[in-house]
């Protein structure tokens, strides 16, 4: 009887919540059905219109036309004040080696009495050393107040793996950015246009501390014959550049050999590095640049062989 009238009660309190339920939440009419359905289908259209527009962008931030050079300038990204609070940050010198004045002799450093060469507007620049990251090449094109009175507007050459990140290579495009391979950076010296390299490349960035061998403050360098070529092939000056202090600005950890070779293979600079508290914010430290005699390429130009002995020549 008691488990009956349990059931009962249960049964009771359970019809008595179900009516109280129904009646706090009557069914729908059909214009709230309706109306349901119009709130869908238009957060349906809202839901593929912002996945058209993020598409869109994406498309547009890999191949779209605002990635050009003339977008750069119109953008005015050399004027940035941007620039000028990390010029402030860094702060850096200029040296200029003029030589001794009516002094000619030397083959590397003169003319040669060459005709087509009839300045150095034109000149390859050489920034050297690479570094962890070329900071001598990205603070010698920015900002406007440091190249303007030192070596002129130019085009800088930048590794081809930029590619791979749509900001980065949206930024470059504006700077008028070249790819490193010798391809690109023949068309641009066939333009007229004014080129900075850092010849060391990759290869370069491993050739510090701490690196067995080398001490905290060693500066080290290398470069390689292509960039004399290249002067040789389009008859260009090149300008030496050597910026003190560019490989202090970042540290990095020594890895096995492997992945050194791996990074040339690649092209692609696979090292550990840390800046400013352990984060990749480069250390406070004041860029010196260096700028040599003029080297320019001979009268008589050659091929083949030869070619690579007048080149070996300039190196030398």
């Amino acid at each position: 009887n008691k488990t009956a009238s349990s059931t009962n009660n249960y049964a009771t309190s359970s019809g008595e919540s179900s009516q109280e339920s129904s009646e706090k939440q009557p069914p729908l009419s059909l214009e709230e059905i309706h109306q349901c359905t119009l709130d869908y289908e238009k957060y349906q259209r809202l839901a593929k219109r912002y996945c058209t527009a993020l598409i869109t962008v994406i498309v547009l931030s890999i191949w779209g036309p605002h990635r050009s050079r003339k977008v750069g300038e119109f953008l005015g990204v050399r004027k940035w004040r941007l620039w000028d609070a990390w010029l402030k940050y860094i702060g850096y010198t200029v040296l200029h080696d003029k030589g001794i004045e009516g002094d000619t002799s030397g083959s590397r450093i003169s003319r040669m009495n060459n005709p087509h060469v009839e300045n150095d507007n034109d000149a390859i620049l050489a920034f050297v050393p690479h570094g962890i990251f070329p900071f001598a090449l990205a603070f010698s094109c920015l900002p406007q107040q440091g190249y303007e009175e030192t070596w002129g507007v130019f085009r800088p050459v930048v590794a081809t793996a930029t590619k791979l990140f749509p900001l980065v290579r949206t930024f470059i495009a504006w700077m008028g950015g070249i790819d490193a391979s010798r391809s690109a950076v023949s068309s641009a010296l066939n333009l007229s246009d004014t080129v900075g390299i850092a010849p060391g490349g990759i290869a370069e960035m491993f050739e510090t501390y701490p690196k067995p061998g080398f001490h905290r403050n060693d500066e080290a360098f290398r470069v390689r014959n292509g960039i004399f070529k290249l002067a040789l092939k389009h008859n260009r000056p090149i300008v030496p550049i050597y910026c003190f202090g560019a490989t202090k600005m970042l540290r990095r950890v020594q890895l096995p050999v492997f992945i050194e070779n791996l990074s040339r293979i690649l092209k692609i600079s696979l090292c550990l590095f840390f800046g400013k508290l352990g984060l990749p914010i480069p250390f406070r430290q004041r860029l010196m640049y260096v700028m040599g005699k003029t080297i320019y390429p001979p009268l008589d130009i050659e091929s083949g062989d030869l070619l690579d002995r007048q080149a070996q020549e300039m190196h030398h």
